[in-house]
């Protein structure tokens, strides 16, 4: 009896055993088959024609598929490794930087896919918070579903770019409809975009095709691009397809960061007295209106220099900057005919430092009051024209004449080209080689500086260049299109209003 009890223990344990044995190599036989594919060819079956050999060399094939995708894989994943430790040193100095007093911070953004993998700089923790908050990034932008918008006016449009042109829709008087971008993070900014498509496009995972075509720039024919300030910049890129009427589209987004304080300081203007600098030639009756305003907002004394020669808007302004003695004193370089408040005084001497910024604010230029107020006899006080609206002016983006600076800064900078005679270039000049500097250039309309109205002439002694400068400025002095269109089509208008009167006529007739 107990001898056919151990019988049947023996027999269930071995049962067992080969149940067990039968689940291994099943499951073995699952973790080891390869996965299937429409581009791979079936498996040959045991009684066809090709036999053992054909699934050998079948096998083979795909093992070695699997030994150059295995391989490809080790070599991008330790680029991201050297790419993940080099921005982790970055995101220490920096937040190094910040911990110990603060260094300038320019606006920036990070790429999703530069933080999928792992880094040893940075804790789990810091890496699941990042990542959450770009994915709150992205959730928020209208990358897959549009938000309500208000107004037409709170659209945020699209720019458009090839490898040769920007396409834009910014606003200003000298913005070309289309442009090469010459600002170099413009341009590192598009080809980044571009590159990471192209790398896209042609990694070894792309839709599992190993027998693919490679993409190159030439196949690139459009993208389009736009920036929300508190989101970050969305990229939309088109190339060519395998076919004809095929395209491949790829859709990037690169999230901006949280605000981080940079810097919080006490500024003094107490102390810090403004020098104004005004070339003169001829002209009493603006220079008349000119020091009224003078002494209204920040009269405290003047000093006069005479030079017995041609005009020179350039070497006026040099030699008044050159006259200061001391290197930490604040100029203001102005024309007679500019209007400016105490406000702007303020924006001066916050916006510029020694060694360290300049200040070219863009101020409002008044249209001709005789052509906004209709008549002569209806133009109000020059206090009362001052209102910022379209139909009163436009902001001067294409001057660089008013500008505060320090003459520390001027002097070392090489100053004005004296060379320049008679009117306009040197301004621009003087600018540019603050643009090539190591310098901060503040640039930025301002509510508290207005370019008065005056007729302009463009005489005959400025060279070609200096006369198709004055020439456009004039024609832009005038009034608004809306307006001037309302001059050019004065007779229509005024034929239709006869018109009208004379249906209204009939009517009560």
């Amino acid at each position: 009896m107990l001898r056919r009890g151990l019988l049947a223990w023996v027999f269930r344990v071995a049962l067992l055993l080969v149940l067990l044995c039968c689940c291994l190599s099943l499951i073995y036989m699952l973790a080891c088959s390869p996965r299937a594919d429409d581009s791979q060819v079936p498996l040959p079956r045991a009684n066809s024609p090709t036999g053992k050999e054909g699934y050998q060399a079948l096998l083979q094939e795909h093992e070695e598929q699997h030994r150059h995708y295995i391989s490809s894989l080790k070599k991008q994943i330790s680029q991201l490794k050297d790419e993940l430790q080099e921005r982790s040193e970055q995101l220490k100095t920096v937040q190094g930087s910040l911990e110990h007093g603060g260094v300038g911070f320019g606006a920036g953004g990070v790429g999703v896919g530069g933080l999928m993998g792992g880094d040893d700089g940075m804790s789990e923790r810091s890496r699941t918070d990042l990542m959450e908050f770009l994915r709150s990034q992205l959730s928020r932008a209208e990358v897959n579903a549009g938000t309500k918008i208000p107004t037409e006016y709170a659209v945020v449009p699209f720019e458009s770019f090839t490898l040769q042109k920007v396409y834009q829709l910014e606003t200003g008087l000298t913005r070309h409809p289309e442009e090469k971008p010459v600002r170099k993070d413009k341009r590192d900014e598009l080809i980044e975009a571009l590159e990471t498509a192209l790398e896209t496009l042609n990694s070894p995972e792309e839709e599992g095709n190993i027998h693919r075509r490679m993409y190159a720039a030439s196949d690139f024919i459009e993208g389009i691009y736009r920036t929300e300030r508190d989101k970050g910049t969305l990229y939309e890129l088109t190339f060519k397809g395998d076919r004809s009427h095929e395209f491949k589209r790829l859709v990037f987004f690169r999230p901006f960061g949280p605000i981080m304080k940079v810097k919080n300081e006490r500024v003094d203007t107490s102390n810090m007295q403004i020098n104004i600098i005004v070339p003169l030639a001829k002209r009493a009756d603006k220079f008349r209106q000119f020091m009224h305003n003078f002494r209204v907002v920040n009269f405290k004394n003047y000093t006069f220099i005479q030079l017995n020669e041609e005009f020179s808007r350039g070497k006026g302004l040099d030699v008044g900057a050159r006259a200061w003695k001391g290197n930490n004193v604040l100029l203001f370089f102005c024309d007679v005919d500019i209007y400016f408040t105490s406000e702007f005084l303020n924006a001066c001497r916050l916006n510029a430092q020694p060694g360290k910024r300049v200040f070219y604010p863009v101020l409002f230029s008044q249209y001709n009051p005789g052509l906004i107020y209709g008549h002569h006899d209806a133009i109000p006080p020059i206090e009362q024209q001052l209102v910022i609206k379209k139909d009163t002016g436009f902001w001067r983006d294409f001057g660089f004449g008013m500008t505060c600076q320090y003459r520390s800064d001027f002097i070392n900078i090489g100053g004005f080209d004296v060379d320049i005679k008679g009117w306009g270039g040197e301004d621009v000049h003087l600018y540019r080689k603050y643009l090539h500097s190591n310098l901060v250039v503040v640039r930025t309309p301002v509510r508290g500086l207005l370019h008065l109205w005056h007729e302009k002439r463009c005489v005959d002694e400025l060279t070609a260049e200096q006369y198709k400068m004055c020439m456009q400025s004039k024609a832009m002095n005038e009034a608004s299109h809306g307006q001037l269109g309302m001059l050019v089509f004065r007779r229509e208008i005024e034929a239709h209003l006869r018109k009208q009167k004379h249906k209204t006529s009939l009517k009560k007739t």
